[in-house]
């Protein structure tokens, strides 16, 4: 029985449809029989108002969408983590050893800064961006959920008496000073490119002590109060909100920020030298940070009208809506077992020239749990949620078994306890993180892509091309 299934299921992965497989297959000896058809699959693109904020990778930059003719801008928040050292080293030397001092004889730190280093970029990384940072009044509070729209700025979270930290960075996402050697390393993101913005003047904080730079107001509040760095929470309300990160001019990059750091220099006296020590501290997984994008929505809205196709397009932009032919599947098969139901969305190319790469990974799953899923940190259980890669050889995502989902639908349906989205499954573009094994990855967490990415699906309410289809398995006992 086993054996005829997996035999059925390898004859279906050859083939978009089993038009020509025949009505049945039958093994008299196991009193087992396998019955296949397939279904029309309706579908249209909606607009999503914004995507949780969650990602392994923050965005800055601001780029032309050419299949919009509408522009895309990403900025971002940042908090730095205080984590525990492994050795036991205390976040500074003791405060007796510090040699840099002022002319009172304080603590000071040499210099100061703040350094955004670039995973990879889109668009033309000679032009010129420029980028404002900003102090943190407040911090973002853990136990929130934030999307995409929120504004830390508008939300009034920024420090505004005067006094913040603001400053103005001019930069290219590509060092025009390296190697011919070193740029193709940053190609290959073995080597990231970086932004460093000097916090080096005058800072004074919110009760108007003056210090000489913001590394010199960290240093002074560990020695004040050591146990306001014993954890990031503590740090973070007491000390450091973080810093908002602001795309505020210039046009054609959009980078991915793979870590943002706080760093100080100092001196110390180790033994009988005087040696230069420095302190860093990171914007980590563990500790809050947000992308805020903005775009035109109407633009997009115009564009998801188009119903002789069907778009996914991220970050927070269109997701492709796909309802499923529950009772049709069903009807006549109420006794069956379903054990195979394959769809394949088939992408088509591009009108835009220079348009933006096609999203890696597709996640499917219950239109009723589109928002639950992201802020829950749920994992694809191939049960209600289904991963599915992009195949650049056939231009396509394929969703090889998806039965138990059109079985849950239709227990709901069945139950009464059915949403009126109860048979709708919504594709969303995601990033999706995996262990290292290479004989058999896991994945471990998956998110909202919020790159630059999109294609077109075959499909829509006026759909030109053949129509889009799920192939069905029905196991049946010869009894019945």
């Amino acid at each position: 029985m086993i054996g005829i299934a997996i035999a059925t299921m390898a004859i279906l992965s050859c083939d978009d449809t089993t038009d020509t497989l025949g009505n049945s297959l039958t093994s008299e000896a196991d009193h087992f029989k396998i019955l296949t058809d397939t279904f029309f699959v309706s579908s249209q693109s909606f607009v999503t108002d914004s995507i949780l904020s969650r990602n392994q990778y923050s965005y800055l930059g601001k780029i032309k969408d050419k299949e919009t003719g509408t522009y895309v801008t990403s900025s971002y928040t940042t908090q730095f983590a205080m984590l525990e050292s492994l050795d036991g080293t205390p976040f500074l030397p003791d405060k007796d050893s510090i040699a840099s001092r002022d002319e009172r004889g304080e603590v000071v730190a040499d210099s100061c800064s703040i350094q955004i280093y670039f995973y990879s970029s889109v668009g033309d990384s000679l032009n010129s961006m420029k980028l404002t940072l900003h102090e943190m009044g407040r911090p973002l509070e853990e136990g929130h959920l934030y999307y995409s729209n929120f504004d830390p700025k508008a939300s009034g979270l920024l420090r505004n008496d005067g006094n913040a930290i603001k400053k103005n960075k001019i930069y290219t996402t590509l060092d025009l000073n390296l190697s011919d050697s070193a740029r193709a390393l940053i190609v290959d993101k073995t080597n990231m490119e970086s932004v460093m913005i000097p916090l080096n003047e005058e800072y004074r904080d919110k009760d108007g002590v003056v210090y000489k730079n913001y590394g010199t107001y960290i240093m002074r509040k560990f020695y004040e109060n050591p146990d306001n760095f014993k954890n990031s929470y503590n740090f973070i309300h007491n000390v450091c909100p973080g810093f908002y990160v602001e795309s505020t001019d210039g046009l054609g990059v959009m980078s991915e920020v793979y870590l943002t750091e706080l760093l100080f220099y100092y001196k110390y006296v180790s033994g009988d030298s005087i040696v230069q020590g420095n302190t860093l501290l990171s914007g980590t997984e563990e500790v809050l940070q947000t992308t805020h994008i903005d775009t035109d929505k109407e633009r997009l809205d115009e564009l998801a009208s188009d119903n002789t196709c069907t778009h996914l397009k991220s970050p927070a932009g269109i997701f492709t809506e796909v309802t499923l032919p529950i009772d049709e599947i069903k009807f006549n098969h109420e006794n069956d077992t379903i054990s195979g139901a394959r769809i394949v969305f088939n992408c088509m190319n591009s009108d835009v020239e220079d348009g933006f790469e096609e999203p890696e990974y597709v996640m499917m799953l219950p239109k009723d749990s589109l928002y639950s899923f992201f802020e829950n940190k749920d994992i694809p259980d191939n049960v209600t949620s289904y991963i599915g890669s992009y195949n650049s050889n056939y231009n396509t995502y394929t969703f090889n078994n998806i039965a138990n989902l059109i079985t849950r639908m239709y227990n709901a349906r069945k139950s009464g306890n059915a949403s009126e989205n109860w048979n709708k499954a919504v594709l969303v573009p995601v990033s999706v993180a995996t262990t290292s094994s290479t004989s058999s990855p896991t994945i471990t967490n998956v998110s909202n892509d919020m790159s630059l990415k999109s294609a077109r699906l075959v499909g829509g309410s006026a759909n030109p091309h053949a129509p889009l289809k799920i192939s069905i398995i029905y196991s049946r006992t010869t009894n019945q």
